[in-house]
């Protein structure tokens, strides 16, 4: 039965028991109600919901945990996830980053997913219709994201250039001898140890092809130099791939992810056994598994880990909201919360023990430690893998699969952020899209193509320091502000009860205590802890493990980077409070804080349990119209007797 205040938010013409819903739009709120039509689909259950916009769904569980899973298991577990857990000190890494993982990535996953389900939006309209004063986290979070997207889709590109690389007969990065070495390029001998001892400032055949061959690489960020038309070739494929994959929404990204989500975990298998059988293994696993429990004092161990587990599930990124939104309303959210955390946290352990297997087996050969093997940036990725690859029989396969590999796990998460982009500016300008772009795979090429120009600064000579400045301030700094913001719209001003309330009439269960502590008290002050300390202990960025400084304005840069989406939330709620009905600030205010739907007074549910025969004597007493503007008080609907 539909709860009665509900039906007062039906659109205009629903007819019931002889009443006929008008809509009557203030001016005020036409933006926001502008989301209510979006592209309609055949397969969207339930079409005169109120709930709008009209979605395509999954066609089925799989999909949505795959695509769930396919941006949490991505690029950060293979490269952010190793590099950091080295910059942390090892083993000691894993105590903070598990413990976050528990108190703030799962209960967060789980209410991203919630609000994303129950909205029906993108990260904007959801945080729009929970929490109007904090609707500029949600675009704060589409912001970071197609920043992400700009760079991102550069780690392809280098995928993609290594992986046609790998099929020579002869790793390219495996010798000294080619036109781009230097004088200082260096192979260990294997007669005897002293020999294999790595001289000081000299470099690998690996790190010389990265530098000197793929990127070409200027002195600095204020060498920006040409553009590398190889790696812009390769960027154009990637942005190829990913137009084609997404181009039709859901339905074509979720039969592309049956591969990219799927095939990756089984070549991790590969490779993890593979590396296991090395030489110096072992010593790279007791720097992995080995805690320094003094290292815990530290607050960076503390900021590096909280950075992982935002970038590694996904949290604040607004791609998780966004995929939720094509759920079907009675999804088990519970179940794949669950599924999608132990699935990331397992496959980041397995990555791990792959890493440092692979690192200790470099650091034998070299006879030196751990610490001085690792580089940072895209390096881990790029020149100590390959390093290792150069070494195995049959190399080619091995480097062929390693970087094919990369390229779909990089995809997953590729697919997910340039989707929270496009679905929300198909969620919040509906009509606009299809007035001048006609079709939805129109503004799918056309945010392909703007993220494509943005990109190219990073594959200029001097671009891998630009792509360092923007991973360092919009990937670590902006995300974990956004995501207290984020849940104190949800959790304290939308309310814990409210989004438990949701969560019951969705799945029929409220959730345990347990997530209610960690929404209400327990991820707010850790996220506020973590952030305050990243900034008391703020360094600014460096390359080459501190080689390169940059300059004041590249930090300045960095900093506008960071503001550019951070800027969004006071914005937003300025505007808001200004808007909202009410003559004093204490009015105004708690209008702005008022969700945009209400539950049934009765049954505190949006499907209300009320008998039938006491419909219309609840829908005659709900409105109330103030005389002066026609504007309803408590709703944005009329009810009028049909004529």
């Amino acid at each position: 039965m539909r709860c009665a205040s509900k039906l007062l938010a039906k659109p205009a013409g629903l007819v019931i028991q002889g009443l006929q819903f008008r809509r009557i739009v203030p001016e005020a709120f036409e933006d926001d109600l502008s989301t209510c039509t979006s592209y309609d689909d055949g397969d969207a259950d339930d079409p005169s919901d109120y709930r709008q916009p009209r979605r395509p769904h999954w066609a089925n569980k799989v999909q949505f945990v795959l695509a769930c899973i396919g941006y949490s298991v991505g690029l950060g577990n293979v490269w952010r996830f190793p590099y950091l857990c080295y910059k942390s000190g090892g083993g000691v890494f894993l105590v903070p980053y598990f413990l976050i993982l528990i108190v703030c990535g799962v209960p967060l996953l789980y209410m991203e997913l919630s609000i994303g389900q129950f909205t029906r939006r993108g990260p904007i309209g959801a945080l729009g219709q929970v929490c109007p004063l904090l609707k500029g986290a949600g675009l704060s979070s589409v912001v970071i994201s197609f920043l992400l997207s700009t760079y991102h889709n550069v780690i392809i590109a280098y995928a993609i250039y290594y992986f046609f690389a790998a099929f020579r007969a002869e790793q390219p990065w495996s010798r000294c001898d080619n036109s781009w070495n230097s004088p200082r390029c260096w192979l260990p001998s294997y007669g005897s140890i002293d020999n294999r001892t790595r001289p000081n400032s000299t470099r690998t055949p690996s790190e010389e092809f990265f530098d000197k061959k793929v990127l070409q690489i200027s002195n600095g960020i204020e060498e920006p130099g040409a553009l590398r038309w190889e790696l812009v070739a390769c960027l154009i494929t990637a942005w190829i791939m990913v137009y084609f994959s997404i181009w039709k929404s859901i339905k074509s990204s979720a039969q592309v992810r049956y591969l990219t989500a799927t095939l990756p975990f089984l070549l991790i298998v590969v490779f993890l056994t593979r590396s296991l059988t090395l030489e110096g293994a072992e010593k790279g696993l007791q720097f992995f598994f080995h805690p320094n429990w003094e290292l815990l004092k530290d607050a960076k161990v503390w900021i590096n880990a909280a950075a992982q587990v935002f970038n590694s599930v996904g949290i604040a990124f607004g791609s998780m909201i966004c995929f939720a939104s094509y759920n079907r309303f009675h999804n088990t959210i519970l179940v794949d919360t669950v599924a999608v955390s132990l699935i990331n946290a397992f496959s980041s352990l397995l990555v791990g023990i792959f890493s440092f297997a692979t690192i200790g087996n470099i650091a034998s050969e070299q006879n030196t430690s751990v610490e001085d093997v690792l580089t940072d940036g895209p390096g881990l990725v790029f020149v100590i893998y390959p390093q290792a690859l150069a070494k195995m029989p049959a190399s080619q396969l091995w480097a062929v699969l390693f970087f094919f590999m990369l390229v779909c796990l990089s995809l997953n998460s590729q697919f997910a952020v340039v989707e929270v982009v496009v679905t929300s500016i198909q969620d919040g300008f509906p009509n606009w899209v299809k007035r001048h772009l006609l079709c939805h795979e129109i503004l799918v090429l056309l945010i392909c193509v703007v993220s494509f120009l943005f990109g190219l600064p990073n594959i200029t000579q001097g671009g891998i320091y630009f792509f360092q400045l923007i991973d360092h301030y919009a990937a670590s700094m902006s995300i974990m502000f956004l995501a207290f913001f984020e849940i104190i719209a949800i959790s304290w001003l939308y309310g814990v009860r409210r989004l438990c309330n949701n969560v019951k009439e969705m799945t029929g269960r409220l959730p345990s205590v347990y997530f209610r502590f960690c929404w209400f008290i327990a991820a707010p002050l850790l996220i506020m802890a973590v952030w305050v300390f990243s900034l008391i202990d703020y360094e600014p960025p460096t390359y080459h493990n501190g080689d390169y400084i940059y300059p004041w304005w590249a930090e300045a840069i960095g900093w506008g980077i960071a503001s550019l989406s951070l800027i969004c939330i006071p914005a937003f709620a300025v505007c808001v409070l200004v808007r909202a009905d009410g003559v004093t600030f204490a009015e105004k205010l708690k209008n702005s804080i008022k969700p945009h739907f209400e539950a049934c007074k009765v049954c505190g549910q949006e499907y209300c349990v009320e008998p039938m025969h006491n419909l219309e004597e609840n829908v005659q007493k709900e409105p109330q119209v103030d005389m002066n503007t026609s504007i309803p008080l408590n709703s944005h609907y009329l009810l009028k007797p049909q004529m």
